[in-house]
C-alpha cells in the first residue's frame, strides 16, 4: 500500500515537472519586463543575431516589394516575398524556439505565412492594389512586434 502511494506521489511530481517545463518551453519563453514596458527576450548573442537578421530580411523584402510595386514587377514581388516565407523559418533552432514566448512565435509564423500568401496572390492576381493592401496588413505584424518586444543579449560582463 505504501509503495503504491510513493509511486503515485513520484508520478505526480514528475507530471508537474513536465507540465512546468512544457509551459516554459511552449508558452512563457525567456522574457523579462523591460524598463519601457515591453517584454524583453533574453537570448544568447548568436540567437539575438539570428532573430535580428531575420527582421532585417523582412525589412529588405518589404522594401523590394514596394520598389517592385512601382514598376508592377510581379516576378520580383513574388521572389522577394517567398525568400522570407514559411520556408525561411526552418533555420530557427529548437533551442531558440523554446526561449521565445508563444505570442512572439505566433506573430513570427503569421508573418512568414502572410509573405507566402502575398507571393501567391501576386503571382495569381497581379493586382498592385491588392498586393499593397496585403503589405500594409503584414506591416501591422512588424509594428506590433516592435511595440511589444525588445531583444536583450544575456552577455555576462
Amino acid at each position: 500500500m505504501n509503495t503504491c502511494k510513493i509511486s503515485w506521489t513520484i508520478s505526480g511530481i514528475l507530471l508537474f515537472i513536465v507540465i512546468a517545463m512544457g509551459y516554459k518551453f511552449m508558452i512563457a519563453g525567456s522574457t523579462l519586463t523591460a524598463t519601457d514596458g515591453r517584454q524583453a527576450l533574453t537570448l544568447e548573442p548568436a540567437e539575438r543575431d539570428l532573430v535580428l537578421t531575420e527582421m532585417r530580411m523582412f525589412l529588405s523584402s518589404v522594401q523590394r516589394i514596394n520598389q517592385a510595386l512601382t514598376n508592377e514587377d510581379f516576378k520580383e514581388i513574388v521572389k522577394a516575398a517567398r525568400e522570407v516565407g514559411a520556408a525561411a523559418q526552418q533555420a530557427v533552432p529548437a533551442s531558440l524556439m523554446g526561449k521565445l514566448p508563444l505570442a512572439f512565435k505566433k506573430l513570427g509564423f503569421d508573418t512568414h505565412s502572410r509573405f507566402d500568401l502575398l507571393a501567391l496572390d501576386a503571382e495569381q492576381l497581379g493586382d498592385p492594389k491588392h498586393t499593397l493592401q496585403q503589405l500594409a496588413t503584414l506591416m501591422n505584424n512588424c509594428v506590433g512586434c516592435h511595440a511589444a518586444y525588445q531583444i536583450q543579449s544575456n552577455i555576462k560582463k
